[in-house]
């Protein structure tokens, strides 16, 4: 399970960094093509999407390594014991909203099928809303781990880091 899982994440890295150079490069592309009065309007579409993929591959990426921003300034106070539970019950906050983001994602991802880019008629755009219940699913999965860290009550400063597991 731990060589699946890291190979996922491999994966899920990899991917959010292709796209995010991708998307640069298509606006450069978009951007310079129109300079010559050549517009090349797909570009544009394009990027959305690859925007729109990156941006949730790599919220998994910064929620797995707990690189998100947090106020601590009063949980800081309270005892290590009250830190984990308030910890576990913003886990579940989270879970919830990602289980109504998963679902939302899914509906609007079904409804926007007819739906097409402009520059590129014959690509749907529910690829574009499919990175928001799929985001979603990744990041469930995520604070699943980070929930079951907690609970087998391994050292509270163990919250970041890259491992799942």
């Amino acid at each position: 399970m731990h060589a699946l899982v890291r190979a996922g994440i491999r994966a899920e890295t990899w991917a959010a960094g292709i796209l995010l150079v991708a998307m640069v490069a298509l606006v450069l592309l978009g951007g310079v093509a129109r300079f010559l009065h050549v517009p090349l309007n797909w570009t544009i579409d394009m990027a959305t999407c690859a925007f729109a993929w990156a941006t949730f591959l790599c919220a998994d990426i910064a929620w797995r390594r707990g690189a998100l921003m947090s106020v601590d300034l009063f949980t800081r106070t309270l005892p290590v014991r009250a830190q984990r539970g308030l910890l576990l019950f913003n886990y579940l906050l989270i879970a919830l909203f990602l289980v109504f983001l998963v679902v939302a994602g899914f509906w609007l991802s079904w409804t926007s099928w007819a739906r097409s880019f402009r520059g590129i008629p014959w690509i749907s755009y529910s690829w574009v809303t499919l990175s928001l219940p799929v985001g979603g699913v990744l990041m469930l999965i995520t604070t699943g781990f980070k929930v079951r860290r907690q609970l087998r009550a391994e050292p509270f400063a163990s919250e970041g880091g890259d491992t799942p597991c």
